[in-house]
């Protein structure tokens, strides 16, 4: 199942300059999704990291992925409105840069749910290679 940036909206919280996923190419509930980010110049971290040399945060690239993730979770009628929080972020690694022009491809595998608590593996790619990857812990909480 797609999803284009009016449905994606309707699942996250996150609005400009923190939304950070533009479309989900795929979602299977509680599994997976694959989502897709246009990285632009025109983003507003690019002005400050690094003015001559443009390359995304890698905490930004995390947040994709998280994002991208809560995407997989949330796109239940069970979970539906509640918001899956960080617990931790394991076995980060930042293989290359994501610069502007870069069609970032983010996907999140399921690993594991037990209660409230999810983790997920993510991999960022740019043209079939590996930028990042990472496993995240999620706490599911009530939107309040």
């Amino acid at each position: 199942m797609k999803l284009n940036i009016e449905q994606i909206m309707k699942i996250l919280p996150h609005r400009y300059p923190m939304l950070l996923v533009d479309r989900i190419l795929d979602v299977e509930p509680m599994k997976y999704a694959k989502g897709l980010k246009c990285v632009t110049m025109n983003e507003a971290f690019f002005q400050g990291h690094f003015p001559n040399h443009p390359i995304m945060p890698g905490v930004l690239i995390c947040e994709a992925m998280a994002q991208v993730a809560g995407i997989a979770l949330q796109y239940t009628d069970e979970n539906r409105g509640k918001i899956p929080m960080f617990a931790s972020m394991d076995k980060v690694k930042f293989r290359s840069p994501i610069v502007p022009g870069d069609v970032m491809i983010t996907d999140a595998q399921v690993i594991k749910v037990k209660g409230r608590v999810a983790k997920v593996h993510c991999k960022c790619t740019v043209d079939d290679q590996v930028k990042t990857e990472a496993e995240f812990m999620f706490y599911i909480t009530e939107n309040e």
